[in-house]
């Protein structure tokens, strides 16, 4: 029975399972490991003569190795076979991981202010829950959270090179480690002690170029800890992810108009000609007034780019990256004659990043019985965000609009204008006459200011975390306690592509900047020396810092009595935690693009330093029932200042009747206090910009309706930002498993989990303040005459979210041609994910399988699938990795039978790659590792995805991996 079980767990449960230098039991960590088959057969013994140990998920050390809960355990080994360099590409494997926002892909793309983006973060999601709903640990220990995201830890801060395996518990542990672990715990374990030098060095190259990866490490140890009484290491690590850009992967390309995808902007790099008058304000109208009238069917047209109107060039002439604008998809039959471009295309899809990593560790053993533990760790992270260039809309509306420019903007007619002027203006009488048009009015536009270059944002992210501990034995009782002290601070910088607005708004409205130029014309020298003078470049965008200081201490042992099943042991602590958090920035960011255009600041939400205190205590007792039969119950009791106290109990439980077969089960109560941003973010005001929008109250649908009384049009200042008086979210988690193990060679374990969250803290959107008016009137805002002024839209504690699942874990094990071949197959099924906005609501429908744009996205089935052969020096490795397919995003156009693209598809296809490695350790001291990871270089499924906030379009960022097929070597040499 001991041949099937890995770490403290029944199953081997590896995720990635690239069973290759292990059989389905190893579990022992030696600091000289031997290798090949030698090293099968030394694990496999092992297992039967381990000391106590403490896996993820409870506090006490146990000698029986079958746990109660479900943990994943990654050994060093596996993820090295992968070609993984990095915490964020481990998440890319964890089918428990979430498919969301979270990785240097995913979140490339531009965050409105109030968000921040993550600038360099990549966080861990489990389960959906969110990555601040994850708790990620350093040896057992809370890492900080970034020093802008707040309360999400930095996957780039962990000390990758140093790891020496990661556990993941698959449920939650709110009892044992905190009441924010949700969704489940990662902890990220290092080596405890190492004697000797070693080096490592590796590249990941990609086949197409772009998204190139380097790294190098170096770990030395002295001192013995049983004769010297001491030991002592260190590891330092460089990394470099190189950027790679839309335009680099054939794959990212939004003109596909056949299949229903076209770029929805009008921002093209030769400008579109908008239709805005601005009388409204008392002046006269601009060039077309309030449009033109298509001689073809007598429709009045709005964006016009003279490119595309009948007989002209076409839009592609316009330069690169331009085409017709598909006004059936967008359901904007007035812009038939306007262009768009492909900004998808254009934008960055994998953030450029450069690590520099340094981790120590000492140990003094005072005694037999204690020992002294010093540990520091600390990082730089500088990660380089670009997105495409300046969009710049002097057509919108002057009033209401905080993201467009005014119509001082608008194009002139003036002597340095003049021929261009003309031109647009005979364009545009050839085909639809003079009589709409108003010759020397200013032309309002929408222009992709490629002059402008790209738009950069520079983030540096140092992280710390110092920690000084005692632990050992006190009689029969185990102890461990320690000081630690993490901290996280960042600062974001604009690089090229920002303009002081009062400038850049002077050089349009002169004419200076022509935005009617075909790419063989380019911008005067005079222009471009006007913007270099008024470039924004080295500016503080913002910064931000966190921390948290811990007292901690951990006793476990036994109880001096025993059930029929064996002794009862017990864990009880303490943990004492301060955290703190700041968000700064340069005063003139509260003017927004009145001061830099474009430029998203968060000036409206800076927040002076701000500190909660924690105190916990908690106690875990294990009952061995019977031999067949133990229960562990669990109990924290935290104060949060400001919020009071809370009490979450866990309860689980193991039953094994047989020695081949066992179950287990558990629940658990989670709580979780709002960060600090929603708590403390300043009230920003923004005018709400569009015309539809009526007052409840006296017009129940909402909508503005001239002919119908109490219907009138308002357009109120919509308020969003932090709220102090925010109260915690609640949960419920529980889980439900079975292991089968009939041989020594094959097992396999399925475990049931259901998690519900209520009281969800979440921007209340405004057709849910409509709909709900009775119950949210007090957020619409009058004067003394009744009349709407404004709309709260801040945090508001709302419904819930309830989702449920199944995961499986299938492992085989036989002698193979001379050598141990190995397979494994690790998937999880989402049966259900819904969401409700109020808690007097029922659930919604269940979003499993359909696209979801702010979200993790909720694929019904993820596996990873590995086969491995092991023989002598030689380790071969094949993975499958499997995400399913779902409903796909419907564009408004092509929604309730409107229109329907000759070869558009519903279904988004499933995405399937496999990855090879094969490990050689012939030389003493030398392993080396060559793979290739996509081997058959799958690109990206197709998808309708096109959405501001993401990474691009036709793919999906948290799905796929962009960088195609690639190449990857390490070379790890340990000097004896």
């Amino acid at each position: 029975m001991s041949a099937i079980r890995s770490g403290n767990s029944l199953v081997p449960g590896s995720v990635l399972a690239i069973a290759i230098a292990m059989t389905l039991a190893g579990t022992a960590i030696a600091q000289d490991e031997p290798t090949g088959a030698a090293q099968t057969q030394t694990q496999t013994d092992t297992t039967r003569t381990l000391d106590r140990i403490s896996v993820t998920g409870s506090r006490i050390k146990r000698t029986d190795i079958e746990a109660a809960l479900p943990v994943t355990i990654i050994q060093r080994q596996e993820i090295d076979a992968q070609g993984i360099t990095s915490a964020e590409q481990l998440m890319q494997f964890l089918n428990i991981a979430s498919n969301s926002a979270d990785s240097l892909a995913a979140n490339s793309g531009i965050a409105p202010p109030g968000t921040r983006g993550n600038n360099g973060v990549s966080g861990a999601n489990l389960r959906g829950q969110g990555a601040d709903a994850t708790l990620v640990l350093l040896n057992g220990r809370r890492v900080a959270a970034h020093g802008l995201a707040g309360m999400v830890a930095d996957l780039n801060s962990i000390p990758f090179a140093a790891i020496d395996r990661v556990e993941v518990l698959r449920d939650g542990a709110s009892a044992v480690y905190g009441t924010d672990a949700i969704g489940g715990v990662i902890n990220f374990i290092t080596r405890t002690d190492y004697q000797g030098l070693s080096a490592t060095t590796g590249v990941d190259v990609t086949q197409d170029g772009g998204g190139e990866i380097y790294q190098a490490s170096l770990l030395g140890g002295v001192g013995d800890i049983d004769t010297d009484r001491w030991n002592a290491w260190a590891a330092l690590s460089v990394k470099r992810n190189r950027i790679l850009r839309g335009v680099d992967r054939d794959f990212a390309d939004s003109f596909q108009p056949e299949r229903g995808l076209s770029p929805d902007t009008r921002g093209t790099p030769f400008a579109t000609i908008f239709n805005v008058s601005h009388d409204r304000i008392g002046g006269a109208p601009g060039l077309i007034g309030f449009g033109l009238v298509d001689p073809a069917d007598d429709n009045i047209m709005g964006g016009i780019n003279i490119l595309d109107l009948p007989g002209a060039a076409g839009c592609e002439a316009g330069g690169d990256l331009m085409g017709p604008y598909d006004d059936r998809v967008w359901s904007a039959s007035s812009s038939r004659y306007a262009c768009a471009w492909d900004y998808g295309r254009a934008r960055v899809i994998q953030q450029p990043v450069d690590t520099v990593q340094l981790i120590g560790r000492g140990t003094f053993r005072i005694n037999d019985d204690h020992r002294i533990v010093a540990e520091l760790m600390v990082s730089e992270v500088e990660s380089k965000r670009q997105f495409e260039a300046q969009q710049i809309s002097s057509a919108a509306y002057p009033a209401g609009t905080a993201s467009q420019l005014d119509l001082s903007t608008w194009y002139p007619l003036n002597d340095l204008t003049r021929e261009t002027y003309d031109m647009v203006y005979d364009a545009l009488a050839a085909y639809f006459g003079e009589d709409g048009l108003s010759y020397g009015a200013p032309i309002p536009y929408r222009w992709r200011c490629i002059a402008c270059g790209p738009r950069e944002i520079e983030t540096t992210t140092r992280a710390m975390r110092m920690l000084v501990g005692f632990e050992g034995t006190l009689g029969s009782w185990d102890y461990s306690t320690g000081f630690s002290h993490a901290s996280s601070r960042a600062e974001s910088v604009l690089g090229n592509g920002y303009y002081y607005t009062p400038q850049l708004k002077q050089i349009l409205g002169s004419g200076l900047l022509n935005p009617f130029l075909m790419p063989s014309q380019p911008q005067s020298a005079e222009a471009m020396s006007a913007l270099e003078a008024a470039s924004a470049r080295g500016v503080m965008l913002y910064g931000g810092q966190s921390s948290s200081t811990i007292l901690d201490a951990t006793f476990s042992g036994g109880l001096g009595f025993s059930l029929p099943g064996g002794e009862v042991q017990a864990a009880t602590g303490v943990d004492l935690r301060r955290e703190e958090y700041e968000f700064y920035g340069p005063p003139e960011a509260i003017l927004g693009n009145a001061w830099i255009f474009g430029a998203p600041g968060d000036g409206q939400n800076y927040i002076d330093p701000v500190h909660r205190d924690i105190k916990a205590v908690f106690a875990e007792v294990y009952l061995p029932l019977f031999d067949s039969l133990e229960i562990t119950l669990a109990g924290r009791y935290d104060h949060y200042s400001g919020f009071g106290a809370t009490t979450n109990p866990k309860y689980s439980f193991k039953y094994q009747p047989v020695e081949w077969l066992a179950f287990r089960g558990a629940y658990s109560t989670g709580f979780k206090v709002p960060d600090f941003a929603k708590l403390f973010r300043g009230i920003a005001e923004t005018p709400y910009t569009g015309l539809d929008l009526a007052d409840p109250a006296t017009c129940p649908s909402g909508v503005y309706n001239p002919g119908v009384a109490g219907c009138e049009q308002i357009r109120p200042i919509i308020l969003s930002g932090g709220k102090p008086d925010l109260d915690p979210e609640e949960s419920k988690q529980s889980s439900f498993g079975v292991v089968v193990a009939p041989t020594g060679n094959f097992n396999f374990s399925i475990d049931w989990w259901e998690i519900e969250r209520i009281n969800t803290i979440r921007s209340p959107g405004l057709q849910t303040l409509i709909d709900e008016y009775d119950l949210f009137a007090g957020n619409w805002i009058r004067d003394s005459s009744g009349a709407v002024v404004a709309i709260d839209q801040r945090f508001i504690n709302s419904g819930g979210t309830f989702s449920r699942g199944v995961e499986l874990d299938v492992n085989f094990r036989t002698e193979l041609a001379g050598g141990s071949f190995l397979v494994n197959l690790n998937g999880s099924y989402l049966d259900s994910f819904r969401i409700k906005s109020l808690a007097s609501q029922p659930y919604g429908d269940d979003i499993v399988g359909k696209f979801e744009r702010y979200l993790n996205l909720p694929l019904k089935w993820k596996h990873t699938l590995n086969f491995g052969w092991t023989r002598g020096d030689w380790m071969h490795t094949l993975t499958q990795v499997y995400r399913d397919g779902y409903e796909d995003y419907v564009p408004p156009g092509m929604r309730n039978g409107n229109y329907a693209p000759p070869a558009w598809e519903t279904e988004v296809d499933e995405y399937i790659t496999y990855n090879y490695s094969l490990t050689w350790t012939g030389m003493e001291g030398l392993r080396a590792t060559f793979g290739v990871r996509n081997l058959l270089d799958t690109d990206p499924p197709f998808t309708l995805r096109y959405l501001d906030d993401g990474d691009g379009a036709a793919w999906e960022s948290r799905v796929a991996d962009p960088r195609g097929r690639s190449f990857n070597l390490t070379l790890e040499y340990a000097f004896r």
